[in-house]
């Protein structure tokens, strides 16, 4: 574990092959949605210039598909083309429609007409206007077109790691998730350059003298294949299984970190939101995925967890983590979020979590039911004593939880409850506790050793993976250092864990991460 501060090329040389692997993806991520855009952009352009009567249904339908919101329209298409390249190279292309379109057709109404009647009365066909005339003279103002498709491409495809598709959007969305700005520019600069690089490249091309159109016409599309091919280069060089990691998981010591320097595994990786992750499992698409030992779809998908022999992953026993602030300003707080402490096993959370993520019943109605079965609910007070501010993370068993501690919080004081949910990765809901941002929210201890203290190795090693002792050290620290207190255990260690289909670990006799390891050495 690094106890110095690592600098950006630091990171940037270390990470340099994945680092070569994202760009390549990126790259043909951008231009393989190009193409087709070209290719059905184009003719459209072509087609609404001749009938502009079509113009408003044609401009009007590419205006609207570019207005929904980028993770929206990827959720959309994700039950349809499922996970991985497809969904997201449908909707680059469908984002890259517009400006294609619209300059197409600009550019070829705004030649002079008193050209085009010189054309048609030197006896040229209505084909060799457009081919010869219309087009040459369109030619900047559509390239305009291309080099702006081209940019909102590079810009877009960063959202393509959400879907396990690739590209540098893996560096990003990880340093978001983990507060590491080392990783996240390692992935802004590389997107940012792109997207000059090829506004650079395209306006050179655009810029030709018109008597060598015929060259831009060859070389253009030979440049945009050469670059569309980028994205199957990396899986030519892929292992005998495909790895999915969150992004989290990919930057953690108790994570893909770990992974490599404890076990020495070397697995293809992708990374993938922890949203679609099991369902890619289950339906082949990935072999080996990081997930959690309380996760619902554990069950619902049949996958096994695969026994971490070695060590890695330090018990996570959740509890709420309150600023001395906020208890000091809410005397009775503590005393109604400790109503849950110990009624949470590991057997009742995985039930809950079941329910969210794969029956999709919302997290009140798991959160309230579970409290009325357990005899805690009460009728909200509706006090105006305060109002509590709760954060939780962006995964289904924080929001069940942060839905009981509110219920809790206005049944049993005259407080309400406020809550901010859906705060990304640990550090960004961390940082909005230390803030002050937000009062609570549920953490656990594995991660508070790691992720947020980021304990030396010496002594990850002495607390020997014992719940309590790791209880009592992140408690300490975190008291000391952040004047934030750990409270009462809810009761349930959701620990991180690599899984597999059932069945296919099974046919490879892999039960450890040993033995995957094992297995992914065999010649």
């Amino acid at each position: 574990m690094n106890e110095t501060q690592q600098s950006l090329w630091q990171f940037m040389h270390q990470q340099a092959d994945k680092l070569l692997t994202q760009t390549l993806q990126h790259v043909g991520l951008t231009f393989v949605s190009l193409i087709i855009a070209i290719i059905i952009g184009l003719p459209l352009g072509i087609l609404i210039s001749r009938k502009k009567q079509l113009a408003g249904v044609v401009l009007g339908f590419a205006g609207v598909m570019q207005t929904i919101p980028s993770i929206a329209l990827l959720g959309f298409l994700i039950p349809v083309l499922g996970i991985g390249a497809k969904p997201a190279i449908v909707a680059l292309f469908l984002y890259a429609l517009l400006p294609i379109i619209r300059n197409t057709y600009t550019g070829i109404v705004g030649v002079n007409t008193d050209v085009r009647e010189a054309a048609v009365a030197m006896g040229m066909t209505e084909a060799q206007v457009l081919t010869k005339v219309e087009l040459p003279l369109a030619m900047p103002v559509i390239f305009a077109g291309v080099r702006t498709a081209t940019v909102i491409n590079v810009g877009v495809a960063t959202l393509a790691s959400y879907i396990a598709a690739g590209g540098l959007g893996e560096f990003i969305f990880g340093g978001i998730s983990l507060n590491n700005t080392n990783m996240i520019l390692a992935g802004a600069i590389p997107a940012a350059l792109l997207a000059i690089v090829f506004d650079t490249l395209l306006s050179l091309l655009q810029n030709f003298n018109l008597k060598k159109v015929k060259v831009v016409a060859i070389a253009a599309p030979v440049l945009v294949l050469l670059l569309s091919s980028f994205y199957f280069l990396p899986s030519a060089y892929g292992s005998k299984l495909t790895a999915g990691f969150t992004p989290e998981f990919m930057g953690r010591q108790d994570g893909n970190l770990g992974l490599q320097s404890k076990y020495g595994l070397k697995i293809h990786t992708i990374v993938i939101s922890d949203a679609v992750m099991y369902k890619a499992a289950f339906e082949k698409e990935l072999d080996v995925i990081s997930g959690y030992s309380t996760d619902g779809r554990l069950k619902a998908f049949d996958l096994v967890t695969l026994i971490d022999d070695k060590k890695i992953f330090p018990p996570y026993y959740a509890a709420p983590i309150v600023s001395e602030t906020a208890l000091r300003k809410f005397p009775k707080l503590e005393q109604a979020l400790n109503l849950l402490s110990g009624k949470i096993n590991d057997k009742i959370m995985t039930e809950l979590n079941y329910r969210t993520d794969y029956l999709h019943q919302s997290p009140e109605q798991v959160a309230k039911d579970f409290l009325v079965a357990n005899k805690l609910w009460r009728p909200a007070r509706k006090g105006k004593e305060g109002v509590v501010r709760i954060g939780s993370k962006i995964f289904g068993e924080q929001y069940i939880l942060a839905s009981m501690y509110a219920m809790l919080i206005e049944g049993y004081t005259n407080y309400t409850a406020s809550a901010k949910t859906g705060l990304g990765g640990t550090k960004i809901c961390f940082d909005a506790l230390t803030n002050n941002q937000i009062d609570f929210y549920p953490e656990y201890t594995g991660t508070g050793l790691l992720a947020i203290l980021q304990a030396p190795k010496a002594t990850v090693d002495s607390l020997a993976g014992d719940r309590d002792k790791t209880y009592q050290y992140v408690k300490t620290e975190f008291s000391n250092r952040y004047n934030i207190k750990w409270l009462q255990p809810i009761g349930f260690n959701n620990a991180y864990a690599l899984m597999m289909r059932r069945k296919q670990a099974q046919q490879l006799a892999v039960t450890t991460i040993s033995d995957l390891k094992l297995y992914l050495d065999e010649k």
